[in-house]
Formats: C-alpha cells, structure tokens, sequence
C-alpha cells in the first residue's frame, strides 16, 4: 500500500506532508490513519520541536472522501475527523500549517485546529458541505471559534469560495501572503518558534488551547455522529452522487 502521508524531521521541525494524489488529499481513512500516526510519533520525539503540515501537490486538502463515504458510510470517517483535530489542539509541539492551494470542507478543520497557518494569498478556501446536504459538523469544533459570528454564517450557510486574503481577514488562517513568500514566511515563523523553550511552548500551548480541547472532548462525539446520519441521509446521498458524477462528466 502506498503511503499517502510522509514524515520527515530535520533540525527540530517534523514535516508532515500529504501526497494523495488520486484524491486530491481527500480524507479517506487511510490517509487519516496515517496522518494521526505521524502526529503521534512527531509528538513523541523529543528531537521534534515544531510540526508542520503541508501538502506535497498544488492541492491542500479536497475535504472528506466522497466516494468512500456513498460506499462504505463516514461512521468513521466522521470521528477520524474528530480525531485528527484533537490531535492537533492536543500536540504538545505547535503545529503550523503550510497552507497552498485549494483547500474544502474537512480541509479547513486541519487548518482551523493548527496553532498558526500561514496561507498564499491565491489559496481558495470553501464550506461545500451545504452544498451536498451536510453541515460542517465535525469541523465546526475549531473553524467556529476562528471566526466572528458574522464570518461563520456567512461561510458556513452559503458554501462560497474566498481566497487566502479574505481568510486571513476573517481570522480562519493567521497571515497571507504572496504565493511567491510563502516558504520564506513559513521559515520566519518556525524561526520564531524555534527560540523558544520546549516547556514554554508546551505549556503556553496549553493555555492557549484549554477551552477548545474542553470543547472537542466534551461535543466531538456527538458531531461526530451527526456528521455520519447527514452523510447517510437520502438527501446527502444523492447530492453527493450527483457531484462525483459530474465531476466523472
């Protein structure tokens, strides 16, 4: 099986990048499998001082995986989801997110629960999951309390695309900039990072992220199940059917 999600550490930072290809990095369950297990190891390497996750294709993340969720049901695909945020909040390093190119639906859970995301100003963000009948349940956790109320429905109801700036603007990444400055802001923020002392980060995060682990440990379950009844709702399934058959189109 080919892995869909690298790990590489190199003076202090592990990177964990996705390479998913033939989906557009959706989230199936094996790429969240991975994903999790890299968190995990990255979390317990006492040479990794900072986490990064980015994607290795012009794609960040394409959301969930639509066609294992009109076969096999997103049972737990939505509790993966769940999961994978909560190991984020959780890490004990911060995590930064690389942010370059489309990213959908469960996508933007990854880049609301990393600590600092910084974004290229062409980058396109969307909450499609009205769109097919669904409500971004299991993301809502941390992309919610990103944003100002206003921005929240206005993104979550209507489904539109906005760009890295516009997200910037709207507080769900922490900096945009030029395609082009991309790599040099993401290293001036891990160079940041880096001077500080594990202990401090670590416990700094903490504070940081109390009320929204709270949060996660408390509401995720439930979330996590309402996202799978919507997923599996008549309605959902023929949207979602309808979707991947014009994209086949």
């Amino acid at each position: 099986m080919t892995e869909l999600v690298h790990l590489g550490v190199d003076e202090g930072v592990a990177t964990i990048t996705l390479d998913s290809p033939h989906n557009k990095n959706a989230l199936s369950q094996q790429l969240t499998s991975e994903l999790l297990a890299h968190l995990a190891a990255a979390d317990a390497d006492d040479a990794v001082r900072v986490i990064v996750i980015r994607s290795a294709l012009d794609v960040f993340c394409s959301g969930a995986d639509l066609s294992e969720a009109t076969t096999v049901g997103m049972g737990v695909g939505a509790q993966r989801m769940v999961d994978v945020q909560r190991a984020i909040v959780a890490n004990s390093r911060p995590v930064v997110a690389r942010v370059a190119g489309p990213v959908r639906a469960g996508g933007i859970g990854i880049v609301a629960a990393s600590d600092i995301s910084v974004a290229g100003e062409s980058s396109t963000f969307a909450l499609t999951e009205v769109r097919l009948g669904l409500a971004a349940a299991t993301i809502s956790l941390t992309v919610i309390p990103r944003l100002t109320d206003r921005a929240a429905s206005l993104t979550f109801l209507t489904g539109d695309g906005f760009d890295g700036a516009e997200a910037a603007r709207l507080g769900l990444v922490t900096r945009a900039v030029p395609d082009d400055d991309l790599d040099a802001a993401l290293a001036a923020v891990l160079k940041s990072l880096l001077k500080g002392v594990p202990q401090g980060l670590r416990e700094t995060k903490k504070l940081l992220n109390r009320e929204l682990l709270a949060d996660i440990d408390a509401r995720g379950t439930d979330l996590a199940e309402l996202s799978a009844g919507l997923f599996g709702s008549p309605a959902a399934q023929e949207a979602m059917l309808a979707f991947l058959n014009r994209k086949k189109g």
